[in-house]
């Protein structure tokens, strides 16, 4: 079976070539399952309700996020009611939402999502680490299949992830960074891992910002406020081949795509 990873999808931009890209890719690619990281889809920074809805509509099966889910509080209801809508699931105490879920494809096939995000030069969570091992208890009791969405900034601490999950896990990628890394491989026990999937937005821009003002903020060290820029999406990501028997992932390759 194939299942496609839109990396993080990033303003209005993002949706556009989301809504213009996902079902050629689709169809191209024979991919029975569409996990998207949405979480700066709302004008960059978080995810509404109705932009949750646009996604959705728009082809992806199961949204995934990181620190930026909580930057608007509408979401915070749908996070405890939308099961097809993940947030990370090492934060402490009782936070809305889950991190782990499990979807069956058009074919029958159980796949289990598990999010999580780091703690290297981000907030100080719950070990992403041990909670992997708690969830994937619960996730393979269910699924042969199980794909992670590791939202990192440290290369170091998303290879380690997985690394961790190889021969667990049936694929590990990262998110966060939006920038696409070109380290797509098969780790020990057939994992499928890509350290960063990349951006799902605008290629003319500094992470999906516009440049001017990022350029400011860089230059002169004061408070600048960031727009999200719009011009050139490009939409980044990671398809995996996994056997449905065995959870193995057997091929990974980067997604790239731009507006026809």
């Amino acid at each position: 079976m194939k299942i496609l990873f839109v990396g993080d999808i990033v303003g209005r931009a993002g949706r556009r070539i989301l809504a213009d890209q996902l079902h050629r890719l689709v169809d191209r690619h024979y991919v029975d399952l569409v996990v998207a990281n949405g979480e700066n889809a709302a004008a960059g920074y978080g995810l509404t309700v109705s932009v949750m809805k646009e996604l959705l509509k728009s082809g992806v099966d199961v949204l995934t996020s990181g620190n930026h889910i909580w930057d608007k509080r509408e979401i915070f209801d749908t996070l405890e009611r939308e099961e097809r809508l993940l947030r990370p699931a090492n934060y402490p105490g009782t936070p809305p939402g889950r991190g782990l879920g499990v979807y069956v494809t058009a074919g029958g096939v159980p796949v289990a999502v598990i999010n999580l995000e780091g703690r290297v030069f981000m907030k100080n969570l719950d070990c992403p680490f041990r909670v992997a091992d708690a969830l994937l208890v619960e996730a393979r009791s269910q699924a042969e299949i199980v794909l992670v969405d590791f939202h990192a900034e440290a290369t170091s601490e998303k290879q380690a992830m997985g690394h961790y999950l190889a021969g667990r896990v049936s694929a590990v990628v990262g998110t966060h960074t939006h920038v696409q890394t070109a380290d797509e491989r098969i780790l020990q026990g057939y994992t499928g891992y890509l350290t960063d999937a990349g951006m799902t937005g605008s290629q003319d821009s500094i992470i999906g910002n516009q440049k001017e003002a990022a350029l400011d903020r860089f230059l002169t060290q004061m408070p600048v406020r960031l727009e999200v820029s719009k011009k050139d999406p490009v939409l980044c990501g990671a398809l995996f081949a996994i056997d449905e028997q065995s959870g193995c992932c057997t091929a990974v390759e980067r997604i790239q795509e731009s507006l026809c």
